[in-house]
């Protein structure tokens, strides 16, 4: 949840870390920092709380000395308030060790009394200065032990002996001024990739930070890490088993990180959904034979074809594309299909029969949650499928076999086209398991027919932009909404409410409309804005009902309609209409104005849309 970049090669490396910071900013932005090692072979530390700016305007008016080797944290806080002597990088007590991490070490506890009765002063309140003084004291006593095979990195074996006492996930870059062209990484649960460029190596957790300087990565897998010098680099497992790198080709160019001329990344990401659906739809679907075409399923029709069972999976917007995918599967496929919350399968002694499948939901494909889901659904005999957005993610690498989003980076911690592309993929699931199960030519060619008309329909919603935005400034003052919707649209106004709360911190809910009569009807009041996902099905009389028990209590309704239904209108405050589609395809569509509707609000409301407080964009912690 926080994010890494460190630098090892010939430039100069300040520039680089601040600016590899300000691309993982979205990871976390309570405070940040960073370390370097001058000339003279000394340690310098700088850091700040708030902004990766306020780091940026320090090293500005008083900047570090020149030095080739570095690393740089922006952190999301789980141990200790954001505070400047919380904020990375730690270090030993004795000024050695500098050291950057992600994830949680859960035996800290342990840990810091161990060393604290050996005499170590501790000056913050996070998990993380544990782990730096760990492996500081490991180093002094290693190095006064005098048994280092010749040629060995001192620094690579303090951090492997460490490694092995500490409980938890992390990933970590770690300097020592004592071998000053050295950068040792290592990952367990938290995601690091390691940029191969000439003469140089950049770290971070997160492609965008690399993506500038090389395109040619290594991802390391867990228990993993590497050692780091301008002209060499060895990569090994924690118990110094030589591991052969397998070098690869980021995904993803430079200007897809960009963010042009739109004022806020998820702006653009929201604008950019018709494109990625189109490249989510490119060499699946074969419109003129009515068939879907999955390459990294071919291994395994067979089994899914058998299966008796689907369990969906994720967290918070993942969850909802799971729910409708759940409509889906059992709608498409005519097979047993459960979503449920990552958080909640792990705990609750899950029974997974025969014959069971499990598909892990995730943009990051590093969700801690979600990856630990599928490591007991796969723990108890289940075929597991990966539905990820990030190539060479830790729950893409450990499925039996996965579809990619291909969605293009998102940066905007509020989801949006991740989310239309993960209902994408499900709804091309359904279709490639209904196909072979039950489902007729003519129903799947209609299907796949609305699907390929899908990004053109939603071009024609964005353009409503301007008249969402007046609705959102009509009701951007009012702290309670409900968001409510009936079949396919329960789970769309369920993420409905969550964009609304994410980044404009109004209180929202979302339900089934029927739901609402049974307690929540008891907030309706003058003026409350309710939201209706209305679009023509076989519930659309149902839910004009419920609209009018919501307008008799004084609430104000904003529809979101079908294009000519005209009979909305005399129900609804405000209407947004969408174009008609299948039933199952309207989320899509329906779930477009929503987005919308949060981003203006927060906007509005003077929210820092793509920041908002106490998020970040990869949940790596539990």
């Amino acid at each position: 949840m926080c994010g890494i970049v460190a630098y090892v090669g010939r430039k100069i490396a300040q520039p680089l870390l601040i600016e590899g910071l300000k691309r993982l900013e979205y990871r976390g932005y309570d405070s940040a920092g960073v370390a370097v090692i001058d000339k003279d072979n000394k340690l310098h530390i700088r850091r700040a709380v708030g902004r990766i700016s306020v780091l940026e305007n320090s090293v500005l008016q008083t900047p570090l000395p020149p030095s080739q080797v570095g690393m740089a944290h922006t952190r999301w806080a789980t141990h200790g308030a954001p505070t400047e002597v919380n904020a990375h990088p730690h270090t030993d007590d004795g000024g050695r060790i500098a050291l950057v991490h992600n994830g949680i070490i859960e035996n800290y506890v342990a840990l810091k009394q161990f060393l604290t009765e050996k005499g170590h002063t501790f000056t913050s309140q996070t998990d993380t200065e544990v782990l730096a003084m760990l492996i500081g004291d490991l180093y002094t006593d290693i190095k006064a032990a005098n048994h280092l095979p010749p040629g060995a990195s001192l620094l690579q074996r303090a951090v492997q002996a460490a490694l092995h006492e500490v409980e938890g996930t992390y990933g970590i870059a770690v300097i020592c001024k004592d071998e000053p062209d050295t950068l040792v990484v290592a990952r367990k649960g938290s995601p690091l990739i390691i940029g191969v460029g000439q003469n140089e190596y950049v770290v971070a957790s997160d492609a965008s930070a690399i993506v500038e300087h090389t395109t040619q990565v290594i991802y390391l897998n867990d228990n993993e890490m590497a050692v780091l010098k301008p002209d060499s680099f060895r990569t090994m497992t924690i118990d110094d088993i030589n591991v052969s790198p397998v070098i690869q080709q980021l995904e993803n160019k430079l200007e897809e990180y960009e963010l042009g001329d739109y004022e806020h990344y998820m702006l653009k990401e929201i604008f950019e959904q018709p494109t990625a659906v189109r490249n989510c739809l490119r060499g699946r679907v074969d419109q003129r034979e009515g068939r879907i075409v999955f390459g990294g399923l071919a291994n395994h029709t067979r089994e899914l074809v058998k299966a008796k069972r689907y369990i969906l999976t994720g967290q918070g917007t993942a969850w909802h594309a799971g729910l409708v995918g759940d409509y889906l599967m059992e709608d498409n496929a005519k097979v047993v299909t459960e979503c449920t919350y990552a958080s909640e399968f792990r705990y609750r002694n899950p029974i997974v029969e025969e014959d069971t499948v499990l598909v892990a939901i995730s943009q990051s494909g590093e969700t801690a949650d979600t990856l630990a889901a599928l490591r007991e659904a796969k723990e108890k005999g289940a075929m597991a499928l990966g539905v990820v957005n990030v190539v060479g993610s830790t729950i893409a690498r450990e499925t039996d076999g996965g579809i990619y989003l291909h969605a293009g980076p998102e940066i905007g911690v509020a989801s949006t086209k991740a989310f239309t592309c993960q209902c994408v993929v499900l709804t091309l699931l359904s279709l490639f398991l209904g196909r072979r199960r039950l489902m007729s030519q003519t129903q799947c060619h209609e299907m796949i027919d609305g699907l390929c008309a899908i990004p053109d329909q939603m071009e024609r919603v964005l353009k409503q932009s301007d008249h969402i935005k007046e609705i959102a400034g009509k009701f951007c003052d009012r702290e309670n909404w409900l968001f409510l919707g009936r079949g396919y649209h329960y789970p769309i106004a369920l993420e409905g409410a969550l964009k609304l709360k994410e980044i404009s911190y109004i209180h929202a809910e979302g339900m089934p409309a029927a739901e609402m009569k049974h307690g929540p009807i008891a907030l309706i009041n003058e003026g409350m804005p309710v939201v209706f996902i209305a679009t023509k099905g076989v519930q659309y009389d149902k839910v004009i009902s419920n609209i009018e028990e919501v307008r008799a209590r004084g609430g104000h309704i904003i529809a979101v309609a079908t294009e000519g239904d005209t009979q909305i209108k005399r129900y609804s405050n405000h209407v947004i209409y969408v174009p008609d589609a299948i039933e199952g395809l309207q989320p899509l569509l329906s779930v477009v104005p929503l987005q919308l509707l949060a981003y203006h609000a927060a906007v509005a409301r003077g929210c820092n849309v793509d920041k908002p407080r106490n998020l970040a964009k990869s949940v790596t912690v539990e």
